[in-house]
C-alpha cells in the first residue's frame, strides 16, 4: 500500500517534544524527514533519563521514521545547507524562539523567496503575535497559564501538573494536522504558507466548554479531583485493593447501578433521586457509594459493572498499558530495529488509515548518522563534505 505522505521532504528544525512528535507523525505517514541537530549533542532529549542501553527513552519515543543531520547553524555554510535543503523541501518546521530565525536568516519570508510553494510550521509557546509573542515557552508553564492545572486536582489540594506532557504533544498533533491542511491547500493553489502554532493556543482551544460556561455564567470552574461538574456519580472510587472508574451519564444508567451492587434503596433516597440532586449532594452519594466498592477488589466491581451494562474500567499502570489485551489488538506497541537497543519497543503510531497506513521504516537516528546521505543527496561532493567536518560544520 501507498503511504498517505510518500514524496513530502520535510527539514525539521525543532527539538524536544512538541516539533519532534508532529515531525514523527508525518514521518509514520510516509513522509521523508530529515531532522536537523546540533552536531556535537543534538537534541536535548538524547540526554534525558532513563536510558535503553546508552539511549535515551525520551528520544527514542519520539524520533523514528527520520534521517539525522548535525550542522552547525553558527556557520555560514550550515545556513547554506539549510536554504539549499529548504527549496526542494515541502515542510519546514521549527521551534526556535520567535525572530531567531530571521536573524540567522531562515525565517519564512526568506525561505519564501527560496521555495514559494513550502508549509513552513513555526511551533512557540505563546505565538508570534501579542505581548508574550517574545517569551520561551514550557509544557509545565502553559498547563498553569491555560488555566489546565487550576481545573486538575483534588478540591482542597493545590494545582497539579497533568501527568504527562499534554501540551507539548497535543501542540504537535495540532501542528500536524495543520500542515497536512496546509499541503491540501497547495494541492488546490499551488501556494505554500506559514503556520503559527503555539502552545497556549491549543490549550484554550481545548477549555472549550469550561470557558464558555464562565462566560455565560460569570461562574469559575474548580478542582474536583476525577470528579465531572455535572453529573453524579462520575469519577474514580476505591475499591479493597486499588481504584476504578465509574460514570453513570443518566438516570437509566444510576438504577442499574444501584441494582447491580446491590444497594436499591438508594433509589428511595430523595437527595439522589434525579442528577440535578446527587449533584446536590455529591458528597454523600460518593461516599454512600465508596462505602459499597470499599468491600471487595477492583476486578470484582469493574465485572460486575460492566455486566450490567454501565461504563467502567479499571485505573491502569504504565505496566498495565503496554501489555493490555485491547492495546496489542490494536497494534499499539510496535518493535523497531535499533542497532544500539535490542528490543526496542515503542507505542505506535495512532493513526488508522487503511488505504495508507502507517509504517515504521526507520528507527530514531543516531547523531548524525545521516552526515554523509543527506549532503550527498542535496548536492555536495565527497570533497565539499570532508571540507564541512574540518570547519565544524558537521561533526568531524
Amino acid at each position: 500500500m501507498a503511504s498517505a505522505l510518500a514524496g513530502i521532504k520535510v527539514l525539521e528544525l525543532t527539538r524536544l517534544l512538541a516539533g519532534p512528535f508532529c515531525s514523527m507523525l508525518l514521518g509514520d505517514m510516509g513522509a521523508d524527514v530529515v531532522k536537523i541537530e546540533e552536531p556535537e549533542q543534538g537534541d536535548e532529549t538524547r540526554a534525558w533519563e532513563p536510558t535503553w542501553h546508552g539511549e535515551s527513552t525520551g528520544f527514542l519515543s519520539f524520533n523514528r521514521n527520520k534521517r539525522s543531520l548535525g550542522l552547525n547553524l553558527k556557520e555560514k555554510e550550515g545556513i547554506d545547507v539549510v536554504l539549499r535543503m529548504a527549496a526542494k523541501a515541502d515542510v519546514m518546521i521549527e521551534s526556535f524562539r520567535p525572530g531567531a530565525l530571521d536573524r540567522m536568516g531562515l525565517g519564512y519570508e526568506v525561505i519564501k523567496q527560496v521555495n514559494p510553494r513550502i508549509v513552513y510550521c513555526s511551533i512557540s509557546g505563546y505565538g508570534r503575535t501579542g505581548p508574550m509573542a517574545q517569551k520561551p515557552g514550557y509544557d509545565l508553564v502553559i498547563q498553569g497559564y491555560s488555566g489546565l492545572m487550576n481545573l486538575t486536582g483534588d478540591p482542597d489540594g493545590p494545582p497539579v501538573r497533568v501527568g504527562f506532557a499534554l501540551v507539548d504533544l497535543f501542540t504537535g498533533m495540532m501542528a500536524y494536522s495543520s500542515i497536512v491542511t496546509a499541503l491540501r491547500h497547495r494541492d488546490n493553489t499551488g501556494e505554500g504558507q506559514w503556520i503559527d502554532t503555539s502552545l497556549l493556543d491549543g490549550q484554550v482551544a481545548v477549555m472549550s466548554y469550561h470557558g464558555t460556561n464562565y462566560l455565560a455564567t460569570g461562574k469559575e470552574a474548580h478542582r474536583m479531583g476525577s470528579g465531572h461538574p455535572h453529573l453524579v456519580p462520575y469519577q474514580s472510587f476505591p475499591s479493597s485493593d486499588g481504584f476504578f472508574i465509574l460514570a453513570c451519564p443518566n438516570q437509566g444508567l444510576w438504577e442499574r447501578l444501584c441494582h447491580a451492587i446491590g444497594r436499591p434503596e438508594l433509589l428511595e433516597d430523595p437527595r439522589f433521586a434525579t442528577n440535578d440532586h446527587r449533584v446536590e449532594h455529591r458528597a454523600e452519594c460518593v461516599e454512600a457509594l465508596s462505602q459499597v466498592f470499599r468491600t471487595k477488589p477492583m476486578k470484582h466491581w469493574v465485572q460486575l459493572v460492566e455486566d450490567a451494562g454501565i461504563p467502567c474500567g479499571p485505573i491502569q499502570k504504565a505496566s498495565d498499558v503496554v501489555n493490555d489485551p485491547q492495546v496489542l489488538a490494536r497494534n499499539m506497541m510496535v518493535d523497531v530495529d535499533h542497532p544500539k537497543v535490542p528490543g526496542l519497543r515503542v507505542p505506535n503510531c495512532p493513526l488508522m488509515l487503511t488505504g495508507s497506513p502507517s509504517t515504521i521504516r526507520r528507527h530514531p537516528p543516531l547523531l548524525g548518522e545521516h552526515d554523509e546521505e543527506v549532503l550527498g543527496e542535496s548536492g555536495y561532493t565527497t570533497d565539499q563534505i570532508r571540507e564541512f567536518r574540518k570547519k565544524k560544520v558537521i561533526a568531524g
